[in-house]
């Protein structure tokens, strides 16, 4: 069966569109390799990995490894959020002590301590918009935007009126010792694109 017949079976039987659905078609298509995948919104989003994007992302799961094992630590791992459609593979998930999958074998999102997302050009609006309310929303404690193209973090963290964020240039450290991640992270080997 081909993905347009899926989507045709799914809309003549008159079925709610799932993100399991399409996750299910995603994974039929020939999809690159060096692209990630992610629906924000039910949109569905491919992205190709940078060499500079990837440098940060092993950046952060190298200092958040210091101090958690490798369990917590996840990247690009699917976690649904709450909202219409919002399947999201963060660059960067800490899970709390004690994390378990829910039935279908996913990580939930209540579990996630920490979310870092570094910005790709083509998605940096998803970044920026609904995917950082949609944390706020699940109640994600803390909430990191890394952006090369800028040379700046954001970072997000108890949500007052739906709005929170600080921002500071590369270099700088990020102070999370007052949260759930419990650390500082170095920003100065961060390259800029």
């Amino acid at each position: 069966m081909t993905v347009l017949e899926d989507r045709i079976e799914t809309a003549e039987s008159g079925d709610e569109l799932t993100l399991d659905t399409m996750f299910e078609w995603l994974e039929k298509m020939p999809v690159p390799e060096g692209y990630r995948t992610e629906i924000v919104g039910g949109h569905i989003f491919m992205t190709p990995q940078q060499d500079t994007h990837w440098e940060i992302i092993a950046n952060l799961y190298d200092q958040l490894r210091t101090t958690y094992p490798r369990r917590r630590v996840k990247s690009d791992v699917r976690i649904d959020h709450p909202g219409h459609l919002n399947g999201f593979a963060p660059d960067v998930t800490l899970l709390a002590d004690g994390a378990v999958r829910d039935g279908r074998g996913l990580w939930r999102c209540e579990d996630a301590e920490f979310v870092a997302e570094v910005i790709s050009r083509r998605t940096a609006g998803n970044d920026y918009g609904p995917k950082k309310d949609t944390y706020a929303a699940a109640g994600v404690p803390v909430h990191l935007i890394v952006d090369p193209y800028t040379a700046e973090w954001h970072l997000h963290s108890v949500p007052e009126d739906g709005k929170y964020h600080v921002e500071v240039g590369f270099g700088a450290d990020v102070d999370l010792t007052g949260t759930a991640v419990g650390l500082v992270l170095g920003t100065g080997g961060f390259p800029r694109d």
